[in-house]
């Protein structure tokens, strides 16, 4: 992209995960986005390579002894014994995520407008389907909890990936699509979102 650009030219990255594939959700997915007015413009169904992954999780040593833990913390609560230390659970649980991401199919795509990664986000919602709002993707349409994707010793199935912040997504695309794939085109309802005087309604 170039620099400074307008607005309104913000993207951010989206992932249909294995389970909200596998789940027949994406039309709803991404209808739940396409109402907004953000405008897609790429999309690659596709089966994630390993490589790709851990590229795209990117996570230092600081994330993998929160979340590390976390889990030790939970492993305790159900009384079972903590065997590991906190950055190895860490690591555990990002080989676990990668796992589920090279599991099957996921839809990636690029989506664009204004605040497109805070808008997608909110959409989404947070990371824990059990703790995400009503009215989110996943808050509505699944059940998993960080208890329960623990007692099983897998990733959480939380249907979507998507940026958390412009610059995280301008980083995350790069991995999964050429600049060639992302289309440059012009949709009759910007006039709508982003013409400044609305000319050209009345006749």
């Amino acid at each position: 992209m170039e620099q400074n650009p307008h607005p309104k030219k913000e993207r951010t990255l989206v992932i249909i995960k294995p389970d909200g594939v596998q789940r027949s959700l994406i039309g709803d997915i991404i209808s739940r986005i396409e109402r907004t007015g953000l405008k897609f413009v790429a999309f690659k169904f596709l089966v994630p390579k390993e490589d790709q992954c851990f590229t795209h999780y990117n996570k230092d040593d600081t994330w993998l002894q929160e979340k590390g833990a976390r889990m030790a913390k939970e492993k305790e609560g159900r009384g079972e014994p903590v065997e590991k230390s906190a950055i190895e659970y860490g690591k555990d649980i990002l080989r676990g995520n990668v796992a589920f991401f090279t599991s099957g199919p996921v839809l990636a795509m690029v989506v664009q407008g204004n605040q497109a990664a805070g808008i997608v986000k909110k959409i989404v919602g947070g990371t824990e389907p059990l703790t995400s709002d009503v009215g989110t993707i996943r808050g509505d349409f699944t059940l998993d909890s960080y208890a329960l994707a623990g007692t099983d010793a897998r990733a959480v199935r939380n249907l979507a990936h998507c940026s958390d912040s412009p610059s995280e997504a301008e980083r995350e695309i790069k991995i999964w699509f050429d600049e060639k794939d992302i289309i440059n085109y012009r949709l009759v309802q910007e006039e709508i979102l982003y013409d400044v005087n609305l000319d050209g309604i009345l006749e």
